[in-house]
């Protein structure tokens, strides 16, 4: 991806502040070394990337991105990847961990952490501020959202977007009057409020907010000091604000047709997983290849990928997507994601999204499932095809997808008792890889 951009007329005057600090804790071992944040997604990206590309494609070059827990390989890819907002762009990425500015306690919640930065609000002094989730998947020209927001003179502007009724148990929920003035939201409710006329969808927030500055200070303090909140942006400043505030929903849909577009939150494996998978619809509702709106990441150092082919016609590449600098000898893939730097050695894949750097030994049958990054999964491992004897060693879903870490893999190879090494052939040489790589650090 080429690391220029060249970014629409700077938009009017907001400060672009970017959660990215929370635990992940949803999607298991995914984000035991990293934030959800940076889990890598869509063959060479991180989840972040969306979000800061849409800002950059916007013309927002003013961004802050909070962090807190297990930020490390996140700050290393911002410095590595989108450093460049530093030099030329008339504008900044500043990383913000988090550092007890006015508290002794780390952030408490999605409000608690901007409220312990509100001396760097004050310090850029802008007329808005524009506050982002950094875990959420979708392409988005923001100056709709801000258009929208000037034009209702409003104090508060939400995101939403129209979900299923079982989405919605895990999202902020709104109802409106018909001018779109928000009159109710509710976090995560058990028996969440439908949309008129229709009992199978409700409105839910993406959890991406405009503010007036002055607004949200004021609802800041008064949340800093109230001893029974959770500092939650969803669960108490919005509700707050309702009956003090303007305050209303900007509906995510399609300019000309109504429908909402695409827009998916990564609150969990089966989540992850499925929008991993609609990257390799026909046509994709979140197209990778719109030049008109480059998701921009890391430009990687990757030889092209090498691909082996052999007589036994079984063994091909359909309806997936393969990611530079792999080793693919005599493997067949059907409806998956090959991240950058796989090697795989005369295995089926189906349905599953294999992270950077992983290694597939010979003879595997893997299906419905996610290996994470630098994990090696040795000869002749099978799974997805028997869920109780998955289950002894990996982790399964609610939906079914199975969870493969480089932790599980050595626990799965201790009981098994075997040590037999993964071979992948390249250049007429076999590099035994899983000794080298079964002790490396994941991020």
């Amino acid at each position: 991806m080429n690391n220029k951009f060249s970014p629409r007329k700077k938009s009017p005057d907001i400060l672009t502040m970017i959660l990215a600090g929370g635990r992940g804790s949803r999607l298991a071992t995914l984000t035991k070394w990293r934030v959800k944040p940076a889990v890598p997604f869509g063959g060479n990206y991180r989840i972040i990337d969306f979000v800061l590309s849409n800002c950059i494609n916007s013309g927002l070059n003013n961004i802050g991105v909070l962090t807190q827990y297990k930020s490390q390989s996140l700050i290393r890819h911002l410095l590595n990847g989108w450093n460049f907002l530093n030099d030329g762009l008339e504008g900044f990425l500043e990383i913000i961990p988090a550092q007890m500015r006015n508290k002794n306690e780390w952030y408490e919640g999605t409000a608690d952490s901007i409220y312990q930065n509100i001396d760097l609000i004050q310090k850029y002094a802008p007329e808005n501020i524009m506050i982002l989730g950094g875990d959420h998947i979708y392409k988005l020209d923001y100056n709709r959202f801000i258009s929208f927001h000037t034009e209702r003179q409003a104090d508060v502007t939400v995101g939403c977007i129209e979900v299923s009724t079982k989405e919605a148990q895990s999202l902020g929920i709104m109802t409106t009057d018909p001018n779109q003035k928000i009159t109710g939201f509710v976090e995560k409710p058990v028996h969440p409020v439908t949309v008129p006329g229709n009992k199978s969808r409700c409105l839910a927030s993406m959890g991406i907010y405009i503010f007036k500055t002055e607004r949200l200070l004021k609802l800041l303090m008064q949340d800093a000091v109230d001893g029974q909140s959770t500092h939650d942006f969803g669960r108490d400043i919005i509700p707050a604000a309702l009956n003090t505030s303007r305050i209303f929903a900007w509906p995510f849909v399609d300019e000309l047709s109504g429908t909402p577009e695409y827009w998916k939150d990564i609150g969990n494996i089966d989540s992850y997983w499925q929008a991993n998978m609609d990257l390799l619809n026909p046509v994709p509702r979140l197209d990778l290849n719109d030049q008109s709106w480059p998701i921009k990441s890391i430009l990687k150092n990757r030889p092209p990928t090498i691909l082996h082919i052999n007589n036994d016609h079984s063994k091909k590449i359909i309806h997936s997507m393969i990611s530079a600098g792999c080793i693919i000898n005599g493997c067949s893939s059907e409806n998956s994601i090959v991240s950058d730097g796989v090697k795989m050695q005369n295995s089926r894949i189906r349905n599953s999204v294999i992270l950077p750097d992983a290694v597939i030994g010979s003879g595997c049958r893997i299906q419905n499932t996610i290996i994470d990054k630098n994990t090696v999964i040795p000869d002749g491992l099978v799974i997805g095809e028997n869920s109780e004897e998955d289950s002894r060693y990996f982790h399964i879903s609610p939906g079914g997808i199975r969870l493969i870490s480089q932790d599980m893999v050595q626990d799965y190879v201790s009981k098994k008792q075997t040590s037999k090494p993964v071979r992948i052939l390249h250049s007429k040489m076999h590099h035994q890889l899983y000794p080298l790589l079964k002790d490396q650090y994941v991020s």
